[in-house]
């Protein structure tokens, strides 16, 4: 893996750019540096590779993967790891077939494939928990003060959990607390932010439910549920980690889009992982260009 450090970029509309290029550029749009021992960095593929276009997603799985080879782009930009933990550190997978069939696909067709998490997530407003916001259209519910607290009109339970799941096509998200419990206030915590920053925010009185993407069962799932048969006014949905997070990759791609206006950007959906038995899968990574 590599952390680009200290190269110059040449212009990003040149039509020769290297992958080291395309991400120094990427990097320094956003403001804020990465934090130190960031994960941020080039998980496969040579960085001195040309430049043919580029994809972004959520998640680069198997089927982004050929998706984007299929389209030749060869700059891959994923939120979440390669490789199955969240350092993508391959020792344990050195001889696993998945692994290696993967690994061998991304470098047979010489992509470059880079992981851009830590300094998404580090700038300020959060793009990703921002592109949840517009997702949903509730840009104008935001609290001036605290953009991730959002005011809606009123409804239940039952009937937000209903319109998420429409709005976002999100057939497995998961519900805890009572369906008829009213809702005004939304507290939004979109991907895997941990227990306690989830019940941080249900704690204040003004927050009823918290969207959340994930979190082991026993934490904050079982809070809530104690928190509701206390008689508290609280509510959790789990969206999924990828259905919280693959919008801000979108509005993601459209920002590249901009920086790089001489190459092919496209955005290719993830897709859930996972499948309700009401609704079967279907084939997701089928790309939606930004240019």
């Amino acid at each position: 893996m590599l952390i680009l450090a200290a190269m110059l970029p040449r212009t990003a509309t040149a039509q020769t750019l290297t992958g080291a290029e395309a991400i120094l550029h990427i990097q320094k749009h956003y403001a804020t540096a990465p934090p130190p021992n960031t994960v941020d960095t080039i998980k496969a593929g040579d960085p001195s590779t040309p430049v043919t276009g580029i994809a972004v997603t959520f998640l680069d799985t198997m089927d982004v993967l050929r998706e984007a080879n299929r389209r030749g782009l060869n700059l891959v930009i994923t939120h979440e790891p390669t490789f199955y933990n969240h350092l993508d550190d391959t020792a344990f997978f050195a001889a696993d077939p998945v692994y290696r069939e993967k690994l061998a696909f991304i470098q047979q067709h010489h992509i470059v494939v880079f992981r851009f998490h830590d300094q998404m997530h580090s700038t300020s407003p959060d793009p990703v928990a921002m592109g949840l916001v517009q997702a949903l259209g509730w840009q104008s519910y935001m609290d001036a003060g605290s953009p991730w607290q959002l005011t809606i009109p009123r409804t239940t339970l039952l009937d937000l959990s209903r319109e998420l799941a429409k709005k976002l096509n999100a057939p497995t998200l998961r519900v805890v607390g009572n369906p008829g419990l009213a809702i005004t206030h939304v507290a939004i915590r979109p991907g895997a932010v941990g227990t306690q920053k989830q019940i941080l925010a249900l704690r204040s009185d003004e927050v009823e439910v918290l969207l959340a993407g994930e979190v082991p069962e026993w934490e904050t799932v079982e809070y809530v549920r104690d928190a509701s048969a206390q008689g508290h006014h609280k509510a959790l949905i789990l969206l999924g980690h990828e259905v919280s997070e693959e919008p801000g990759m979108k509005k993601c791609a459209e920002d590249l889009h901009a920086m790089f206006p001489t190459l092919p950007v496209t955005f290719i959906p993830a897709g859930q992982p996972t499948w309700n038995p009401d609704c079967p899968p279907v084939k997701a990574a089928t790309g939606d260009s930004v240019k």
